[in-house]
């Protein structure tokens, strides 16, 4: 199976990077936070393994933690984002 993978740097957040890993189906296989509230990156984590990439990006895009503009699930959204443009490696 081929898939593409990307640890991208986050801005504006507690957490500091995400990595994120999609099939060749564009189906989020795995998605870890470094930094940030562990309890509830792990269930975003979670609830996202097994969507579609522009599903999630709908989702979380926009969403904003307090007066900040940004927030984690909306940076996983930038993440995914930058992880369409990624080429397929085969596994």
């Amino acid at each position: 199976m081929k898939t593409r993978s990307i640890q991208y740097e986050t801005q504006g957040t507690c957490s500091k990077v995400i990595g994120v890993t999609a099939d060749e189906n564009d189906v989020i296989q795995q998605v870890y936070f470094l930094g940030g509230c562990n309890g509830n990156l792990q269930g975003v984590s979670k609830l996202v393994q097994g969507q579609k990439i522009d599903d999630v990006i709908g989702k979380l895009s926009g969403i904003r933690c307090g007066a900040k503009s940004t927030s984690c699930p909306d940076q996983l959204s930038c993440a995914l984002e930058k992880l369409k443009t990624v080429p397929l490696a085969e596994e």
